[in-house]
């Protein structure tokens, strides 16, 4: 289990270092920067987790066809994945030019909205480079060669830092030039893991040059597979997108903050999904080699991994949080102290989820390595948006600053949001958990 999780946290932890990267140097060109990444950076997720889908269940495929011995299989799933890829390519290039209407119903400041379209664009562009790139890392991961994942990330977190100093600064393209750095990254991260997937020692195991050609019954068992694996982060993405948008309505101050705090406890979750990962890869080989029993032992052994990690991780975090929060904020801008003193507030509500959110994460990456993720997405669908999206509106706003009026509006502003995410983690953390345990996942059948 460590052996194979330690690689997959490390990877994990690049993408962190790319999140606080991005985040600061964002922070470096105005708290209006940061607010504009607070409204889109969730939102933009949402598309991409959403079509992302048949890339992401890559690595339950692959898994449960290296279990069973059926090799050849696992390289041409990656291939289904690639060609899932290729076909998101247009409506990535549809979302990311509607982002101006997308953001419009939101009611954000006119600066902030400009902002927020200027990133927008060449981030979604970047979109069918993601999915590719899970395709081809869920293959190293599904296969246990996770050392493989990590050295791939590297390149891409390194790529996308140094990039992000030229873009916007050097070349002066501002907030756009974090969204180009992130696509081109991603671009060159799918050419290296590519190469490595098209060479000599993988084609002799796994025939990974001569399985490439499509077939109707392999991709619909991809989509099959694929949306509502995609669907699952989606659905509670965009809880979290409009609960975010809902504190950048609330004010620069709240946005930056909520922001802030976002990007800290990535700090836990991140680490812990590497962890997670390891479940679906391990929950999966398991299931492919016909013992559910041994399924059923790795998965409780993630989900304590992940619980022991990110409640010690969210403990520190949240005392730390007077001396990280002022790290993301230029202090020459102005309101600086009002986000300092607010981020701090926020971290420790952040900090009491980090638990049940383990929980709620191992969860439910076992269960996706047990293919068993169209259940678990309409349990999510009624909790996520029927929930904590109007729970998170009435506590946020005062009568008449929000959405709808037809809700009863609390006002407690940057505060009470984040106490409905408090609510809202604890009871999915409870949902997943005992998803898990009743041992459903057992009768799914992929082939």
């Amino acid at each position: 289990m460590f052996a194979l999780a330690l690689p997959l946290m490390l990877n994990s932890a690049v993408q962190l270092m790319l999140n606080l990267t991005d985040t600061w140097f964002i922070g470096r060109l105005s708290m209006e920067a940061m607010a504009a990444i607070g409204a889109t950076h969730f939102l933009a997720i949402v598309f991409l987790l959403g079509l992302g889908g048949v890339g992401l269940c890559v690595q339950t495929l692959v898994a449960q066809a290296y279990g069973s011995a059926r090799l050849s299989a696992a390289g041409h799933s990656t291939w289904l994945g690639l060609w899932g890829a290729v076909l998101t390519i247009p409506l990535f290039i549809l979302i990311g030019y509607a982002g101006r209407w997308l953001f419009t119903p939101f009611g954000l400041d006119a600066d902030i909205g400009l902002l927020a379209h200027a990133w927008w664009w060449p981030r979604l562009l970047g979109g069918p480079f993601a999915v590719a790139l899970w395709t081809l890392t869920g293959f190293f991961n599904g296969i246990g060669r996770t050392r493989v994942t990590f050295f791939v990330m590297v390149v891409v977190g390194i790529a996308n830092a140094a990039l992000n100093e030229i873009f916007i600064f050097r070349l002066g393209w501002g907030i756009a030039g974090s969204g180009w750095a992130t696509t081109v990254a991603l671009t060159g991260g799918v050419a290296f893991a590519m190469a490595l997937f098209l060479s000599r020692s993988w084609q002799e195991t796994f025939r990974t040059r001569s399985g490439w050609r499509p077939d109707v019954a392999g991709l619909r068992r991809l989509f099959a597979l694929g949306v509502p694996t995609g669907l699952f982060p989606a659905v509670d993405l965009v809880a979290i997108s409009l609960f975010q948008l809902m504190q950048v309505r609330l004010g620069v101050v709240q946005g930056a903050a909520t922001q802030i705090v976002m990007t800290l406890t990535s700090m836990a979750y991140l680490p812990a999904m590497g962890i997670a990962l390891a479940g679906t890869t391990l929950v999966g080989q398991s299931i492919g080699a016909g013992d559910h029993d041994w399924a059923r032992r790795m998965g409780n052994t993630v989900i304590v991994m992940s619980v022991v990690y990110m409640g010690a991780v969210g403990v520190l975090i949240a005392l730390a949080g007077p001396w990280l929060v002022p790290l993301f904020i230029d202090p020459s801008q102005p309101g600086t102290r009002e986000v300092v003193t607010l981020g701090v507030t926020l971290i420790w509500i952040a900090g009491a989820y980090q638990l049940f959110d383990a929980v709620n994460l191992a969860s439910a990456f076992c269960l996706r390595g047990a293919g068993d993720v169209t259940r678990p997405t309409l349990y999510l669908i009624a909790l996520a948006w029927f929930g904590f999206v109007p729970l998170a509106h009435m506590l946020s706003f005062e009568s008449g600053q929000g959405w709808v009026a037809f809700l009863p509006q609390f006002g407690w502003g940057a505060v009470g949001g984040w106490t409905a995410a408090l609510i809202y983690i604890v009871a999915l953390g409870v949902m997943m958990g005992m998803r898990w345990r009743s041992g459903a996942w057992k009768r799914i059948r992929l082939t």
